[in-house]
């Protein structure tokens, strides 16, 4: 069987698996979903022998520090999508909803009904999770997926979605409901984003390059972000300490990450006693500072000048971009040059400041007082997520049960005729 004819059996299996998934009741998924749970925790010995041959195979070809953290599979993983899968499965079906009736002057009865989006394509890089986060969000929501991981996942994810389909076909679930491509020939990436007859939805979660390459290449909807520059600013009326913790959570704890803090903004009358709190705290921990010229003399010996590229730069490591602004205007107007609609915070006391950036920063998730590192499915109460969109259509910022669905309009009559 040559690449082409695989990838368009995995395309025609999915798109009759979707048909009869969107019929199957709530609990039949449920079932399905918690058995997943208790299989990944039973065969986690399984799964954590084919990711170290991910692992062996990264280290060898000089993957960096970040990226293998995200092909790491521990425990704390393992138990992570375990719980996940128990999350989503408590949550409420959405399928079959009737949402906002209304009567019409003719008697009409017009609503809208929540309904599956169908087939989704998944193309992601290096995190493993995603291949079970991705799938129970869809199965919960009544849609099919294919998922393309990267290669240097390979083994990881084929492990996975053997576990997977066992849940699947144990309880009821068409098997090809969540099929993993078993190829890492990037030609096949490109034939799937042209089978817009049987794939519904697009959604590439990775680095910039993946993202940009998945929507020049998709002739169906792409749902998506390209990167999260995010920014936190420090405002005149913040409570500095409280504010040093949320600036060191956001970039130290893990600066690899989409949601890490990338750029520190902070108002020009208290940045004189905030900036060497910085400086000392974050500085201990291993970052380094792209630094405005007023603040590079208040950032000690791991600050270097910034250059016009360090602003609207993910860096993805620890480093962080500093800049000392005059008031909230020009915070917010940096944001609007340099952010990326993916996470934007303010550390303020002042109700009415707050406010105001809520409303005028552009982000998926806006924040006071609270680190970046929360703009992300579980923690917004989700369960998981299958990405964060940046897109605005259909959704803006993470991706649960609810977005991966769409409405279709019904209606009630009782022998209307239109005139």
């Amino acid at each position: 069987m040559s690449l082409q004819e695989q990838m368009l059996e995995i395309c025609a299996a999915a798109k009759l698996a979707g048909a009869k998934l969107a019929c199957i009741s709530g609990s039949t998924k449920d079932k399905a979903l918690i058995a997943l749970a208790a299989k990944l925790v039973e065969r986690k010995d399984e799964i954590f022998k084919a990711n170290a041959k991910d692992l062996q195979a990264a280290e060898e070809g000089g993957m960096d520090s970040a990226r293998l953290d995200r092909l790491r599979i521990t425990d704390a993983v393992i138990e992570s999508m375990s719980t996940a899968c128990k999350d989503v499965a408590a949550q409420s079906d959405p399928v079959g909803e009737i949402e906002g009736m209304t009567k019409r002057p003719n008697g009409l009865l017009i609503g809208r009904m929540r309904i599956p989006l169908g087939v989704i394509l998944m193309i992601y890089e290096s995190r493993p999770n995603v291949t079970i986060d991705s799938a129970i969000l869809c199965l919960k929501a009544g849609n099919s997926i294919i998922l393309r991981g990267g290669s240097e996942a390979i083994h990881s994810n084929l492990a996975l979605a053997k576990i997977l389909r066992e849940a699947l076909v144990e309880n009821g679930l068409p098997e090809s409901a969540a099929q993993v491509v078993p190829v890492t020939d990037r030609e096949a990436v490109a034939i799937l984003l042209k089978q817009e007859d049987s794939i519904d939805v697009a959604i590439p979660r990775g680095g910039e390059g993946l993202i940009r390459a998945v929507t020049e290449q998709a002739h169906m909807p792409v749902l998506k972000h390209y990167k999260g520059v995010c920014h936190a600013y420090v405002d005149e009326q913040a409570d500095l300490p409280q504010a040093l913790e949320i600036v060191y959570n956001g970039k130290v704890q893990r600066p690899g990450v989409c949601n890490a803090l990338e750029c520190l903004l902070v108002h020009r009358s208290v940045a004189e006693e905030f900036l060497p709190m910085v400086a000392e705290k974050l500085g201990k921990a291993g970052v380094t500072f792209k630094a405005c010229p007023q603040s590079l003399p208040l950032l000690g010996s791991t600050a270097e000048p910034a250059t016009d590229h360090d602003w609207g730069y993910e860096f993805h490591s620890l480093v962080l971009a500093v800049k000392v602004v005059d008031s909230m205007d020009e915070a917010l107007e940096h944001i609007r040059k340099c952010g990326s609609n993916h996470t934007e915070l303010i550390c303020t006391r002042d109700h009415a400041r707050a406010m105001r950036f809520l409303r005028e920063a552009d982000a998926s998730l806006v924040l006071v007082n609270a680190s970046s590192r929360f703009n992300d499915g579980g923690e917004v109460g989700l369960g998981a997520e299958i990405g964060i969109s940046t897109s605005k259509l259909h959704a803006y910022g993470p991706m649960g049960v609810r977005e991966l669905t769409s409405t279709k309009f019904v209606a009630f009559g009782d022998g209307q005729v239109r005139g």
